[in-house]
Order: structure tokens, then C-alpha cells, then sequence
């Protein structure tokens, strides 16, 4: 499931790149993605974006401000669908008027003076692809999850999974450690009023996932390897 969960990672940066008006080749996406996934969780900071901002900057001339641009109205996907599993347990119907109200937000930011003109840099039309790609990213991982919780302790609802998801999901947009190591697990202690889980098994399932996760590392490290995708990439030291 981590695999598909990279495979929906590279349709993601796909539908980022739409937004800058850029497209790269499926062998160059694939290779791009899973060299940032290990430079993300290795690095310092996360920085794997930051290292495709650069690529793309370098070999497509592709502005760093627009990309970076782009790379937020992802962000802000992720964040709305992550907070909206995370309120989904208190919310519920609501949840319809949350959206309404983020879209409008969303509408008059875009139209500030100081905004609308940077906006209009990038293809907004293709708002779409992004957000269906990265709504099944989110979902993979809570598919993820719900797997891990449930082989430590039988019971987890779907309820309980998706709100732990958008727990574990935004404490992305707070961690400096590699992995979101700590940061995650303090978020997930600190939201047990929402997803009812118990802290032995938010420990016991996270020390599940980051040994798998690893594991994923390892798998794309070697198909970076044997790629070359270093020198496919022309990356310097």
C-alpha cells in the first residue's frame, strides 16, 4: 500500500506541475518522485520540495515562485481534506458547511489585489486533477493506517482511522524531524479526545508504520540505484 501511496504521490507533483503549465515525462516523474521522497524523509526541514523547486528551476527554467505557488494550492488541498477527516467525528453534516465556507474564503483570497495577479500565473483550470489526486492520497494513508491500528488492536472503525489520519496528517505542516518523527505521535496523543485511541496503541502502530516506511526507503533507494537515476536527473553532489 506504501507503494501505491508513491504512485499517487507522483500523480500529485503530475497535477502540481499542470498548475505551472509543465509537463515531464512518466519515466522523469517517477524518478523525480522517488529521489525527493528519500531527500523529504532524510533531509533536513523536509526539503524534498524545496529540491524539485531547484530541478525544475535548472533544467525548465520553471520560476521557483510559481512553483511554489502551485506547491501550496496543494498544500492547502491537503490541509482542507486532512482537517476535514480530523473534524469529520464532531462535525459530521456539517462538514458540507465547513467546505462551502473554505471555498468562499479560498474565492475572495484569490481575488485580493495583491493575490489575484500571481493566481492568474498559474493554470487554475486543472484545480480539479489536483484535488482528486491528492484526496487519494489522503485516503491511501487512512487505508494505511486503518491497517496498522487494526493489526494492534482489533476494533478501530473507520470513524476512529480517518480521524486519526487527519491528526497524523497535519503534523506534517509543524514537523522538523525527519519522518515528522515525535511531532506525529504528540499529535495523535493530543487529538485522543477526537479518535479515541488508546496511547499503547498510537505507539505500537507508529513504530508499525515507520519500520515499514523504512522499508519503502529502502525499495526506492535501490531503484534509484539502479536507474541511475542521479545521473538520468544530472544531479550534483
Amino acid at each position: 500500500m506504501y507503494l501505491i501511496s508513491v504512485l499517487v504521490l507522483g500523480l500529485t507533483f503530475n497535477a502540481t506541475l499542470r498548475l505551472c503549465r509543465l509537463s515531464l515525462t512518466k519515466s522523469e516523474t517517477a524518478l523525480l518522485t522517488a529521489y525527493s521522497s528519500v531527500i523529504n524523509f532524510f533531509g533536513p526541514l523536509q526539503s524534498g520540495p524545496a529540491f524539485r523547486a531547484v530541478y525544475l528551476k535548472q533544467k525548465y527554467k520553471l520560476s521557483i515562485t510559481q512553483y511554489t505557488l502551485a506547491t501550496l494550492v496543494y498544500y492547502a488541498f491537503f490541509g482542507t481534506f486532512s482537517g476535514m477527516l480530523l473534524l469529520s467525528g464532531i462535525l459530521g453534516w456539517w462538514l458540507i458547511g465547513l467546505i462551502i465556507a473554505l471555498l468562499l474564503v479560498a474565492y475572495g483570497v484569490s481575488r485580493h489585489p495583491r493575490i489575484a495577479p500571481r493566481v492568474k500565473s498559474l493554470a487554475m483550470s486543472n484545480w480539479y486533477y489536483l484535488a482528486a489526486a491528492t484526496l487519494a492520497q489522503v485516503l491511501i494513508v487512512a487505508v494505511i493506517y486503518y491497517v496498522e491500528l487494526n493489526s494492534v488492536s482489533n476494533g478501530i472503525s473507520v470513524s476512529q482511522a480517518l480521524i486519526y489520519t487527519g491528526a497524523a496528517n497535519l503534523a506534517l505542516f509543524v514537523s522538523i524531524t525527519p519522518g515528522a518523527i515525535g511531532f506525529r505521535e504528540a499529535f495523535l496523543l493530543f487529538t485522543q479526545n477526537l479518535h479515541h485511541i488508546d496511547a499503547s496503541t498510537i505507539v505500537a502502530a507508529n513504530i508499525i508504520d515507520r519500520a515499514m516506511y523504512i522499508v519503502l526507503m529502502l525499495i526506492l533507494g535501490i531503484y534509484i540505484i539502479t536507474t541511475h537515476a542521479k545521473k538520468k536527473l544530472n544531479v550534483s553532489d
